[in-house]
């Protein structure tokens, strides 16, 4: 599993695409992740943001991927 401390320190994410009523964000290093917008409320969502204001959806991104992988 990838280091959250290394995926958000310093570093931006850019607004990829919209898909299945989730945001998807790209960081710098290319994690890809869904910000579900059932989730947003009245939050406003810019094209970059700071990854670490986003850390809790790349979390979650991160253990989904780590259930899926089996470890």
């Amino acid at each position: 599993m990838q280091n959250i401390k290394d995926i958000v320190k310093g570093k931006t994410a850019r607004f990829v695409f919209y898909r299945d009523r989730a945001l998807v964000y790209e960081t710098e290093d290319g994690f890809q992740f869904p910000v579900p917008i059932d989730e947003a409320g009245s939050a406003t969502f810019n094209a970059n943001e700071k990854a670490i204001l986003l850390m809790r959806h790349i979390r979650k991104h991160l253990e989904m991927i780590e259930k899926e992988s089996g470890k």
